[in-house]
């Protein structure tokens, strides 16, 4: 938060000291995390008139803030008719709410809190949902100085492991443009159905929202879908009957780790949703999901002392999952679930332009595209993996040629320690 000096000049005129949080943050964005009963039209109006200051210098809204700045802002603004309302910073939760919300935490640093989310928890509300982890978040805030922490990426609600959370309004800018830029690393485990043929390989298969189903559910749709990329790797089998398999999105789109992996015929276990009624498994495995966040490597934001370190978290499985994986014979040890590929660089300003511009071209193509009928998402158009072979659609048995068209740079599964014989 920004330090506020207990002495103000006689004029009522105040004076902030732009604290590490806020530092290249926008002038009406500092107000609206700062001030926030001071509407933006005020903001221009004082801006305009000269009387907010900077260093003693005149501003302008769009104009951001460095560090260690001092803020001169004149009296009143909070009853103007633009004024928000205020609203509680917090909201009272019951010991048993801390209590649950605690137990999550499995790391700790000075900008972050890592959540080990178990499954059936949702990370947000929504129209039905009133028990999430954003509610709980709450219980980390410890006085009325300390910010409340924010979500900084989601995870399904049936699907557990490593959630990031920000301390700070700063450190979640931060982190969000590390999953941006996609230089943050996560690796999933799963059990999935079957067992691929190639032992590793990256699907690509453009994904979209599924006409008539509300944007509950989406499907591979390579003419008018978000570009999508999964590496995916064959850690073990169980025969034909399952595979322990780690999942590496080098895209964030909704439920993609899921609909990728059903489009090559291998359902992830319990996903009945994307799987149909083949993604589940007879015996003494659990018909939970079993897709769970094993492993998330950031960098932090950079501090005055120097440049941020690393994070890197591991997430223990939940019960059902570490059962189901005793009852198939496979070994946590095999794995220490680290990322398939190099890190991704740092993108340059030119970089992050083009992006952006392909990403308005994406949207104003989807915009222009008219709605398709039910029926016509129904037909197998996908293709998945750089072959531009068709996937096979997910909940029918996995057949070997559609595993290697769904992971174009797929190699063969090396022989060795760590692979079983089928039985």
């Amino acid at each position: 938060m920004t330090d506020i000096p207990t002495e103000l000049p006689a004029d009522n005129v105040r004076q902030f000291t732009v604290s590490e949080d806020d530092d290249g943050i926008r002038l009406d964005r500092w107000f609206k995390r700062n001030l926030p009963l001071i509407g933006f039209a005020t903001v221009s109006r004082w801006a305009r008139t000269g009387q907010i200051r900077v260093d003693g210098k005149r501003t302008k809204p769009e104009d951001r803030l460095e560090q260690g700045q001092v803020l001169r802002v004149p009296p009143g603004g909070e009853d103007a008719p633009t004024a928000k309302k205020a609203v509680p910073r917090t909201r009272t939760l019951s010991p048993e709410q801390i209590a649950e919300a605690k137990a999550m935490v499995i790391h700790e640093t000075r900008s972050a809190i890592v959540l080990n989310k178990p499954p059936g928890l949702a990370t947000q509300g929504g129209s039905k949902t009133t028990k999430h982890v954003d509610g709980l978040l709450d219980a980390f805030v410890e006085t009325e100085k300390t910010p409340r922490p924010r979500l900084v990426h989601r995870l399904d609600k049936d699907t557990s492991g490593v959630l990031l959370i920000a301390r700070t309004p700063g450190a979640a800018a931060s982190f969000s443009k590390r999953f941006a830029s996609r230089s943050a690393r996560k690796v999933y485990w799963a059990l999935v159905v079957g067992n691929p043929a190639l032992s590793e390989g990256v699907i690509d298969a453009a994904l979209a929202k599924q006409p008539g189903t509300g944007g509950e559910k989406m499907h591979i749709d390579e003419e008018n879908g978000a570009a999508a990329k999964t590496r995916y790797r064959v850690v073990d089998h169980a025969g034909e009957r399952a595979a322990w398999v780690e999942l590496e999105p080098l895209t964030g789109r909704t439920h993609q780790l899921r609909v990728h992996m059903a489009a090559i015929g291998h359902p992830i276990v319990g996903d009945g949703k994307y799987g149909g009624p083949d993604s589940f498994l007879t015996g003494a495995v659990s018909r939970k999901m079993h897709l769970h966040a094993r492993r998330l490597i950031i960098s932090e934001p950079k501090t005055v002392e120097g440049t941020g370190g690393k994070l890197d978290v591991t997430a223990e499985l939940p019960p059902h999952f570490a059962m189901s994986m005793e009852v198939l014979g496979f070994d946590q040890g095999l794995s220490d679930a680290s990322p398939m590929g190099d890190e991704a660089p740092e993108r340059t300003g030119e970089e992050k332009k083009q992006a952006a511009r392909r990403h308005f071209k994406q949207a104003r193509k989807e915009a222009r595209s008219p709605r398709r009928s039910r029926g016509d998402a129904d037909k197998p158009k996908a293709k998945s993996g750089a072959k531009g072979k068709p996937a096979k659609p997910a909940g029918k048995p996995a057949a070997k040629p559609a595993a290697k068209a769904g992971a174009g740079r797929a190699r063969p599964a090396p022989k060795g320690p760590g692979r079983k014989p089928a039985h």
